[in-house]
């Protein structure tokens, strides 16, 4: 049952990978790898929150790990820059449920103004929602940009060879502190 839970989850992410994907047109090669990095990420985010107890946020901060050196791997095979892999892979984790809470909270308090009860809850539950979405959102940001400044050279080459004479230029330009 664990097992099928976990394939299911990736299943439907890897759907919404490629239909993101699709929204943003890559080449055709780079499905089978959006799907396979959303179905990763979402997959090894519902295990840690599910069956180990981690919190969404850091979940979505290993998943967002995974995706990002994932698609900085997957990126240099096919030939393709990794944010076309991984931001369509990421967007199944956008926390939609807590902006979704977030926003009916809101309306519950502006229509209870009279009722200093009501207001208090639905004032706490729209700023928890709020942190819980910003900080999944911000960690998925991060996680998915870590891989770019750990390995800046590759990331920026990974659709074309730079030339020998381009490097040299580019280190001697280092050297003389232009940047």
């Amino acid at each position: 049952m664990i097992a099928f839970d976990i394939l299911a989850d990736a299943f439907f992410a890897a759907v919404a990978g490629i239909g993101f994907g699709a929204i943003s047109d890559p080449p055709m090669r780079a499905f089978p790898y959006i799907a396979l990095l959303a179905a990763a990420g979402h997959a090894l985010r519902f295990c840690l929150t599910t069956y180990f107890g981690v919190d969404i946020t850091t979940a979505s901060l290993c998943a967002s790990l995974l995706i990002g050196f994932g698609s900085l791997w997957l990126g240099k095979r096919i030939k393709c820059p990794m944010t076309v892999l991984s931001i369509p892979a990421l967007l199944p984790m956008i926390p939609g449920m807590y902006a979704y809470r977030m926003v009916f909270s809101l309306i519950m308090f502006m229509q209870h103004l009279h009722n200093p009860v009501m207001e208090q809850h639905y004032m706490q539950q729209m700023f928890l929602n709020s942190v819980v979405a910003g900080s999944v959102i911000f960690m998925l940001a991060l996680g998915a940009t870590i891989p770019m400044f750990i390995s800046q050279r590759r990331s920026i080459s990974l659709t074309r060879e730079v030339p020998e004479s381009e490097r040299k230029m580019v280190k001697r330009w280092r050297f003389f502190g232009k940047r």
